[in-house]
């Protein structure tokens, strides 16, 4: 995303608006979306997040540098997976799926207080003389709102370490799921073809678009009246 953002008539103030509403996902939002999957596993009866040191914001316990280069390059990326045991749950199954949605849904929930966040910024910005820091407040906000959205709907895609191969876990019969899952690597290397040669852009800008247009009618509820 990095590259098609300078490429276009974005400007200087954008661009490093852009930069570091990625450094704040890198730093923030990624424990955070890791930390909710060691929340969600531990509190359904599986103690393997807390033992490998994961029920933390600590980034460093958490950061996959390659994936923060996507998160940088694309808007897409993704931390170290947080290892799950389904032999502690319950309902294996269920809590997987439960356990998968949690860090997708931490996206979710960040991206809105985000733009909640931008409002109450351009908010002031419109009661206040014409200052451009403001412009770049509220663009840094957006920023962090739009890459966690995008983060949510790239993390559902049912390849490894991607959330939704926990998903494809809960849904499919055990031995096709892991007769899939011998070739994570290869599915993985080419996915991130894809991503790079740009074939995946369009499902997942739309997703994300419908995503960020249900978000913002929800910020955007408590400012109708100003």
């Amino acid at each position: 995303m990095l590259n098609r953002l300078l490429s276009g008539n974005l400007t200087l103030g954008g661009a490093i608006a852009y930069i570091l509403s990625s450094l704040i996902v890198i730093f923030l939002t990624l424990p955070i979306h890791e930390y909710a999957h060691g929340f969600a596993a531990t509190k359904l009866g599986d103690p393997t997040p807390r033992y490998q040191g994961r029920m933390s914001l600590n980034p460093f316990a958490h950061i996959d540098y390659l994936g923060a280069a996507c998160i940088l390059l694309f808007g897409f990326g993704w931390a170290k997976p947080v290892q799950i045991n389904s032999n502690n749950f319950r309902n294996p199954k269920r809590d997987m799926a439960i356990t998968a949605m949690a860090g997708p849904l931490s996206n979710l929930i960040v991206a809105l207080a985000a733009l909640l966040l931008g409002n109450i910024v351009n908010l002031v910005y419109s009661t206040v003389l014409s200052v451009s820091f403001f412009a770049y407040v509220y663009l840094f906000f957006f920023y962090i709102a739009q890459i966690n959205i995008y983060l949510a709907v790239f993390n559902l895609i049912p390849i490894p370490p991607l959330d939704g191969s926990r998903l494809l876990s809960a849904l499919l019969p055990y031995k096709q799921y892991y007769a899939l899952m011998r070739y994570e690597r290869y599915i993985f290397l080419g996915l991130l073809a894809l991503l790079w040669i740009g074939v995946l852009d369009v499902p997942l800008n739309f997703l994300s678009g419908a995503v960020m247009k249900a978000l913002s009618f929800l910020a955007d509820l408590p400012f109708r009246l100003f």
